[in-house]
């Protein structure tokens, strides 16, 4: 298998490295504390112990049942499971080393240009991705709003995996809001600043553009952001898309939502010292979601060949994520508090400029994508906002929150039935 030489990093990640690192070691701690008790009988059937019962808390679980049966299967005395299990974890170290070198040492770099921006506000852009496309006469103008925490480059991600840029090529006139970095002014933003203040104002300058209505799509919270456009201004919107996006944030599980807003004190010295949330603290909340996920993958790509397609679009996405976007001390109160601490979306507690955000008033044409394999926004979030948006299309793939809209199977999953339903219209 190829392997890249031994060289400088080109980049940072996965962030936080440190807490990555002290999940695996915790991890792997947990897993050796169970090494004495082997899970399966002499006979390879599994057996249930304390200890046994204390790796349960992630896949380790099934690994142990897995390497116990292999070695009954194979005639090996049961008691040589807990040597086993060492060297299992002094592998899957290795392997989470190697796999965060390599991604450090890649060589792949972003080199698409952003298209012309059609409207600019402080830090964000509306950026126009028909500029250089050859669009049929009155094509239908999309406004595309992401979230705030990311770069909104993930739509545009790399040269043949650019959601913006195919859609363009189906025909339709994208337009991205790209919020930018937050500076001074959007620091002290409040969630109504941003979506009757910033978002109206580009999608006024969108409409001027179309002239008249147009479509409007939001993902992940961009879709909140979106739909509490659409309702305020109806006038300016004919059709509503929200991709991956929560609205019930206590489904399925209420008691880790809870734990993330029960957390904001935690955060209150970084929010009065930077006035927004870092971006490092940003990953650990998304690290909360999902804990032993990152060190996972990067023992994955250990395995892929570099020049590889696959993974060029891993170092792509993950220098995305790596590249995120402080988010405004008042937001972060909001969404922390507001929303996994009270609920208040799903509730009808949500207001923006007094106005109670209301998913049945929105009486346009609208698209929902809730992917199956989504562990940022789990499906069980994302579904009652389909049920409460009147006549809603809902769009179902079989695909994770970032690999619908990027992955290598994005275009079937997203791209091509989105481009469907709008050109329907």
């Amino acid at each position: 298998m190829n392997r890249l030489p031994p060289g400088p990093s080109r980049r940072r990640g996965p962030r936080p490295l440190a807490l990555h690192l002290m999940l695996a070691a915790w991890r792997a701690t947990a897993a050796a504390a169970t090494a004495p008790c082997s899970p399966a009988s002499s006979n390879g059937s599994t057996r249930s112990s304390g200890a046994s019962r204390r790796w349960r808390s992630d896949e380790a679980a099934a690994q142990a049942e897995a390497l116990a049966r292999r070695l009954a299967a194979s005639g090996h005395d049961p008691a040589e499971f807990g040597a086993a299990v060492i060297r299992e974890l002094a592998r899957q170290d290795r392997a989470l080393i190697a796999g965060i070198a390599a991604y450090r040492r890649h060589p792949w770099q972003r080199t698409l240009a952003d298209p012309p921006a059609l409207w600019a506000e402080g830090g964000s852009r509306l950026l126009d991705y028909g500029a250089t496309a050859s669009l049929p006469a009155g094509a239908k103008v999309l406004l595309v709003v992401p979230s705030l925490v990311n770069r909104a480059h993930v739509l545009d991600l790399l040269e043949g995996g650019s959601m913006l840029r195919w859609l363009a090529g189906q025909g339709l006139r994208p337009l991205l809001l790209d919020w930018g970095w937050p500076g001074e002014v959007e620091r002290r933003f409040t969630l109504t600043d941003y979506i009757a203040g910033r978002l109206e104002r580009a999608l006024a300058v969108a409409a001027a553009e179309a002239g008249g209505a147009v479509l409007l799509a939001g993902y992940c919270m961009g879709g909140l952001l979106a739909l509490a456009a659409a309702q305020r201004r109806p006038d300016l919107v004919r059709a509503l898309a929200v991709l991956a996006t929560p609205w019930d944030f206590h489904a399925g599980d209420p008691g880790r939502a809870r734990a993330l807003a029960a957390a904001l004190p935690l955060w209150e010295p970084a929010l009065a010292f930077a006035e927004a949330l870092p971006v490092d603290l940003l990953q650990v909340l998304f690290a909360a979601l999902d804990p032993f996920g990152v060190a996972a993958k990067y023992r994955a790509f250990a395995r892929l060949d570099p020049d590889h397609p696959r993974a060029r679009l891993f170092v792509a996405l993950e220098d995305w994520l790596n590249d995120g976007v402080p988010l405004a001390a008042p937001v972060a109160r909001e969404c922390l508090a507001g929303w996994y601490g009270r609920n208040e979306p799903a509730r009808g507690l949500w207001r923006i400029a007094g106005l109670p955000v209301d998913p049945g008033a929105v009486r346009r044409p609208a698209f929902v994508a809730v992917p199956g394999r989504d562990r940022i926004v789990p499906p069980e979030s994302a579904l009652p906002l389909a049920r409460a948006l009147p006549g809603a299309v809902l769009h179902r793939p079989i695909a994770g929150h970032i690999g619908m809209a990027a992955g290598s199977g994005a275009e079937a999953a997203l791209w091509r039935p989105l481009a469907d339903w709008a050109s329907a219209l």
